[in-house]
């Protein structure tokens, strides 16, 4: 088995402080956008904030900022996209185990003398759908407002229930204890938000499509 992180420490305990730290700078980033982007502009507020005022200069400081929301949607879209790589390939593998398509990895040279193990089957879903979902994002209208859409569906179950429900499991928290109140409290706030938000989202939505 090929570890990836070193130790000591444990490598659950250097994602667990990795996991922290990103989860604090990603809360700090967001509602600082979000919190000054709306104090500042109220409703008038564009999705982009970096191109939404018609403002360009300096270039630089624009074209660096495009940079790193690229580097991270890169990076996002890669973590979320391998499970369902993972699952594909295995169902592909498991349905036509002797196909040399599916299994087999073929030595690539290139230069310098570098070898690389290509997988054909990888090399052309990944690549199909990648094309596919980018070309459907770029076409689809009114992103913004299915991005806050889809945002809000997802934030309550994905980011708080499941998880938490998780943890109630791990750690045999029983009912109506303090924790469980206040986590259950917690719960119910956020979901909440999910639907408020879900709903001025939709709203969007619809004045979009009529203006």
């Amino acid at each position: 088995m090929k570890v990836t992180l070193k130790s000591p420490p444990t490598e659950n305990q250097t994602m667990k402080k990795a996991s922290t730290i990103a989860i604090i700078v990603t809360t700090l980033f967001y509602l600082s956008c979000g919190g000054f982007g709306y104090a500042a502009f109220g409703d008038d507020s564009p999705g982009n904030l970096l191109m939404g005022f018609k403002f360009f200069e300096p270039y630089w400081l624009i074209d660096f900022a495009n940079s790193c929301v690229v580097l991270h949607l890169v990076g996002g879209y890669q973590i979320f996209s391998q499970p369902l790589f993972a699952n594909v390939e295995r169902w592909f593998a498991k349905k036509v185990p002797s196909s040399g398509f599916v299994n087999n990895n073929h030595p690539l040279k290139l230069a310098l003398l570098l070898v690389i193990r290509l997988n054909l089957l990888r090399l052309w879903f990944r690549s199909v759908y990648v094309v596919s979902t980018t070309g459907i994002a770029m076409m689809f209208p009114y992103f913004n407002q299915v991005m806050g859409i889809h945002g809000g569906l997802n934030f309550s179950p994905i980011s708080i229930y499941f998880p938490m429900e998780t943890y109630f499991k791990q750690r045999n928290i029983g009912a109506w204890i303090t924790k469980w109140v206040m986590l259950r409290t917690f719960s119910i706030m956020c979901l909440l938000v999910t639907l408020l938000a879900s709903i001025s989202s939709i709203g969007g939505l619809i004045s979009a499509r009529l203006s």
